[in-house]
C-alpha cells in the first residue's frame, strides 16, 4: 500500500519561495504519476503540477514559477515554488497513482498548508 507524507509548507511573503517534498512508501514505479494539487478555502481541489513517465504538466497559473521534480531512487517528488503570490495560498496535496497494469492505485497525502502574505 502506497502512503505519502508531505512537508515543507509554511508562511511566506509574496515574492518568496518554498519547496515542498512528498515522500512515498510502498511500491512505486518510475512510470507512476506523481503530482501536486492544491485547495484554497471555498474552492475545489485543482491540479498544480504532475510528473509522469513521459512528461510534466503545469497549471497555467504556475507555469514559469513552479517546478516539479522527482527522485525515483528516494520515491520522492518535490515542488519548488518561486515568486509566490497570495493566490497560491491553500492546502497542497501530494498525489501518486498508477492507472495501468494489474495493480492500480490512487493515493493522497494528508496535505501541507502554504500561506502567502501580501
Amino acid at each position: 500500500q502506497v502512503q505519502l507524507v508531505e512537508s515543507g509548507g509554511g508562511l511566506v511573503q509574496a515574492g518568496g519561495s518554498l519547496r515542498l517534498s512528498c515522500a512515498a512508501s510502498g511500491v512505486i514505479f518510475s512510470s507512476d504519476d506523481m503530482g501536486w494539487y492544491r485547495q484554497a478555502p471555498g474552492s475545489q481541489r485543482e491540479l498544480v503540477a504532475v510528473s509522469s513517465s513521459s512528461s510534466t504538466n503545469y497549471a497555467d497559473s504556475v507555469k514559469g514559477r513552479f517546478t516539479i521534480s522527482r527522485d525515483n531512487a528516494k520515491n520522492t517528488v518535490y515542488l519548488q515554488m518561486n515568486s509566490l503570490r497570495s493566490e497560491d495560498t491553500g492546502v497542497y496535496y501530494c498525489n501518486a497513482r498508477r492507472v495501468r497494469g494489474s495493480i492500480t492505485y490512487n493515493t493522497w497525502g494528508q496535505g501541507t498548508q502554504v500561506t502567502v502574505s501580501p
